[in-house]
């Protein structure tokens, strides 16, 4: 009888792959967790319950097939593992390593509920792709034939990438356009390398590239080309823009300088980890080093500022959010390497103004929890009298994303927005009012996760390819 791969969770404990010493990665940008060997995989794989309902599967955006490739990881099938995952995936080697696994899969494994600790899925999903990358496994696109229509995607971050490459696997002529200088959006310029190292990104960029969409990058929508112009060249448009319009700050002093935008702020480090000259970073303004941090928020881009100020060698780094540790929607697990690292928080904490210009200080003011608003989540009062100054030379602001103007900027006033600015688009297929214009991402659900995009861009492409189908069988009567 063959030796039982799986069900090793109540003899085999949970082990993620060995992180760095706080000390060692405050020195650079390079990412935190090291690599699985392969018994290691092999091992963490084989604790997965294999349970009849998959509450890591259900609470995937993309429904990955989870207990399918850990177990052709245990049996060493790494190359039918890769296949598995990236069947439902574009990206998997960049959601294993940036996805709130502890608020998605992880957190909702059967064996984590029952007190065995979660399998370790983002570290394994990272090690088969990362594998599948190292054995030549990962190549370009190649479709059975090629078909004569184009669709042209604005937005090369996430989910306009996942659309670009499902439609390509079915031959379509795709062209990416993004304002960037290089593909990927926050991917390459939002998201600091101790979370993704850019040559993650920039090896699907190459081998989207490769496999044949177009990309015209440095190009505004709006400037150097109309949404019109796009819009006749092409049998489809996406629009995947993603948000990038920083949330303000009020108060007195709000205008004083020093005070950045989170979004500026990462961009010139990533800029830097890739050799760029830039202005912001170079003239001190973007760059930490040597001062006083305040960051305002408590999301996954607050996180990641606190721990760039870190690595650039801030003096110290304090984060203010309004609420407690435990209702912050960043990642619990972001929180405690940033806090290994150095980063002080301050829980309910709100700015409430600013003093110098350029900045020296936060006037902050103390808050408690009051009772639940619609939500659910317990609201944040201010406690009368608790004012006090928190000293800073740069103060970043990390209170969310908002979308752009878009029907102001590109001269489309018929493009339908909800009243939050967020385009308004059919649900799964992301079909909008104007014909044969799609919308996903970001820029439909508002500010969310990666997983979220390519989920989007997958789903989009379908329907895409119903409507190209549809018309190709119109024009053949």
């Amino acid at each position: 009888m063959a030796k039982q791969p799986m069900l090793k969770f109540v003899k085999v404990e949970r082990d993620m792959p060995t992180k760095r010493a706080a000390e060692e990665r405050r020195a650079d940008f390079q990412e935190i967790y090291a690599e699985y060997a392969d018994a290691k995989a092999k091992e963490q794989s084989s604790r997965c319950s294999q349970c009849g309902v998959p509450y890591c599967q259900s609470h995937c955006p993309l429904h990955n097939n989870i207990p399918d490739w850990l177990r052709l990881t245990a049996e060493g099938r790494l190359q039918e593992a890769y296949e598995i995952s990236q069947a439902t995936n574009t990206f998997p080697e960049i959601c294993g390593r940036i996805c709130p696994q502890d608020r998605l899969c992880e957190g909702n494994c059967v064996i984590e509920k029952s007190g065995h600790g979660t399998v370790t899925i983002g570290s394994v999903e990272k090690y088969i792709t990362d594998t599948a990358w190292d054995e030549g496994w990962v190549q370009p696109v190649k479709p059975a034939r090629e078909r004569k229509e184009s669709v042209g995607i604005i937005g090369a971050g996430p989910g306009g990438l996942a659309a670009a490459d499902m439609l390509r696997r079915q031959g379509v002529q795709v062209t990416v356009y993004d304002r960037y200088d290089r593909a990927g959006g926050l991917m390459t310029y939002g998201i600091p390398g101790f979370k993704l190292e850019k040559p993650v990104v920039t090896r699907r960029n190459d081998q989207l590239e490769k496999g044949g969409v177009r990309f015209v990058l440095n190009c505004n929508i709006g400037e150097d080309m109309s949404f019109e112009e796009i819009h006749d060249q092409h049998d489809a448009v996406i629009i995947a823009t993603g948000v990038y319009k920083s949330r303000d700050l009020a108060g007195p002093g709000s205008g004083a300088d020093g005070i950045i935008k989170a979004l500026d702020y990462l961009t010139a480090s990533n800029r830097k980890s890739f050799g760029d000259a830039d202005d912001g970073f170079d003239s001190g303004k973007l760059n930490a080093e040597g001062k006083k941090v305040v960051v305002i928020g408590g999301g996954d881009t607050a996180m990641d500022c606190v721990r760039t100020a870190i690595r650039q060698g801030a003096t110290s780094v304090k984060c203010l959010y309004r609420r407690d540790r435990a209702n912050m929607p960043g990642s619990q697990r972001e929180v405690q390497n940033a806090e290994e690292e150095g980063v002080q928080f301050e829980w309910l904490t709100a700015p409430k103004g600013f003093t110098g210009d350029p900045v020296d200080g936060v006037i902050v003011e103390r808050m408690r929890l009051g009772l639940p608003d619609a939500t659910g989540r317990q609201m944040p009062e201010v406690i009368e009298g608790s004012d006090y100054i928190e000293p800073a030379d740069i103060v970043i602001k990390a209170l969310g994303f908002e979308p752009e103007d878009l029907p102001t900027l590109w001269g489309v006033p018929e493009l339908a927005v909800t009243r939050w600015g967020t385009i308004k688009a059919e649900f799964t297929s992301g079909a909008t009012a104007l014909q044969g214009v799609y919308a996903v991402g970001d820029i439909v659900r508002g500010a969310s996760l990666v997983v979220w995009a390519i989920r989007d861009g997958r789903d989009c492409a379908e329907a895409v390819m119903r409507q190209l189908n549809g018309a190709s069988a119109v024009a053949a009567e």
